[in-house]
């Protein structure tokens, strides 16, 4: 294979192809990457920082057109992706503010009389593989990219090759604003790609995307002492509490279905107390009927195409074991009969945790809401995962929620919101969620090395 085709998922029209990376080329860039990196690293901080503000204006400038890129070649609706594109600035504007005190030398202890001086600076790791996820290609892209070349590393960037065009934009963009081309490296190709890159001996490794995935690449690096980072999936649980408001179906229906449900954090699945289940059940289906499927170039359509057909297979498997084993379909269940590529939104009640739509990620507009007795319950099912990233509890009292969410297993406890992400915040989960941290002063560290200084004057 010489070129990959980039298609449209809702209409299937060829966009583009893409010539593929052989292992020839991917070793050259790395040499290219490793001989550019000390230069970068050796730039005034202020002159990178400079760099990122002029790639933050390209984005800005260029806002309408990258938000059309990334709407044909993933399909997320033209609303959502804009949306995406904004979000993505308050991410770059964190990094911007807060990467000098975060990467700025720091003094332990400063003896007079002894003549002696302790200090820790932050080195950059050297040259990292940043392999991204096609979902929310500018996010999590932005989360490793940003900070790695802040603190003067050099980046070999593979965007998935479902977001392949929106990965070439960012770094034409990047190039345009003053990051060498050896710095930023574009690695394009489908998975076999990715390998060659991780095989490369790179200082770092940090990826975006399935479990199945990141074991495989977790497999690569093994036994080379090197920075590995894996964001991976999530099953993510949401308890609605007997006195919570009945209008809160809204905003858990838009934390499930948003993008398709396509994202890592999406609600995966909801447990409600019994008291106040059938009409929350209600409200979310009632919901859930206003989403509009159709063009995604449509600023009215909220639910677009699966980027990756394949997944639809995984959709009505659950959906066909649900059945088996007694679970009603409230809405949904099926493929869209008229747009390929689709999956009409499913509610499913009556599920158990035997279903496989309670166990594993689904990926897509599909959701099992279960009735439970009472707090512990809620608890002991929450956690009844092998993920551990996300999980809500809505609840007017602050108290009884921070007591539920404190014995859940997460990396990140929403109570009365769901699927949000804040740049201060270390965005981490635990289990099959992955192992390392993005975002947050955290998320600056992590491509950096400390290195601890012993000065003595005499």
């Amino acid at each position: 294979m010489t070129t990959f085709a980039v298609t449209n998922p809702a209409t299937g029209a060829l966009l583009a192809e893409l010539p593929v990376d052989r292992p020839g080329s991917v070793a050259a860039k790395y040499a290219a990457a490793r001989a550019a990196q000390p230069a970068w690293a050796a730039l005034p901080l202020a002159a990178r920082l400079g760099v990122i503000k002029k790639f933050r204006a390209g984005l800005v400038r260029e806002k309408s057109s990258l938000a059309e890129i990334l709407t044909q070649e993933v399909g997320k609706p033209i609303t959502q992706s804009r949306h995406e594109l904004d979000g993505v600035l308050r991410r770059i504007d964190f990094f911007l503010k807060h990467s000098a005190r975060v990467l700025q030398p720091e003094t332990i202890l400063a003896d007079a009389q002894a003549g002696l001086t302790e200090s820790i600076t932050h080195e950059p790791l050297g040259v990292v593989a940043n392999i991204s996820a096609w979902n929310y290609p500018y996010f999590v892209g932005s989360n490793v990219f940003i900070p790695a070349l802040l603190a003067g590393n050099a980046v070999l960037y593979k965007p998935s090759e479902y977001a392949s065009l929106t990965g070439s934009a960012i770094a034409r963009l990047l190039h345009a604003s003053g990051v060498p081309a050896e710095t930023f490296a574009l690695v394009l190709g489908p998975g076999p790609v990715g390998a060659s890159l991780v095989r490369q001996p790179v200082d770092g490794v940090f990826f975006t995307g399935s479990y199945a995935t990141g074991t495989r690449i977790a497999a690569l690096a093994a036994g080379r002492m090197i920075r590995l980072q894996l964001e991976l999936g999530g099953k993510d649980p949401i308890y609605v509490c007997d006195d919570a408001a009945i209008g809160t179906a809204a905003g858990i229906a838009d934390g499930a279905f948003y993008n398709a449900g396509q994202s890592c954090c999406s609600v995966e699945r909801i447990y409600v107390q019994q008291k106040i289940f059938r009409p929350f059940v209600a409200a979310f289906v009632a919901e859930v009927r206003k989403y509009r499927l159709g063009d995604p170039m449509d600023p009215a359509t909220y639910i677009g195409p699966l980027a990756r057909p394949a997944q639809i297979q995984v959709l009505e498997e659950q959906v066909r074991d649900a059945r088996a084993q007694g679970a009603k379909v409230m809405i949904g269940g099926q493929p869209a009969k008229d747009r390929p590529g689709y999956f009409v939104p499913t509610v499913l009640t009556h599920v158990t945790h035997e279903m496989a739509v309670m166990r594993d990620e689904s990926f897509g507009p599909i959701i099992g809401i279960m009735a439970v007795p009472d707090d512990d319950t809620a608890v002991q099912l929450m956690n009844d995962s092998e993920y551990g990233l996300t999980a809500g509890v809505y609840t007017p009292d602050g108290t009884r929620a921070r007591r539920i969410l404190e014995r859940v297993h997460c990396g990140s406890a929403y109570w009365n919101c769901c699927d949000r992400v804040s740049p201060a915040l270390p965005w981490s989960g635990v289990g099959k969620s992955g192992v390392g941290v993005t975002l947050s002063k955290y998320g600056i560290q992590t491509f950096t090395r400390p290195k601890a200084w012993h000065l003595r004057q005499r």
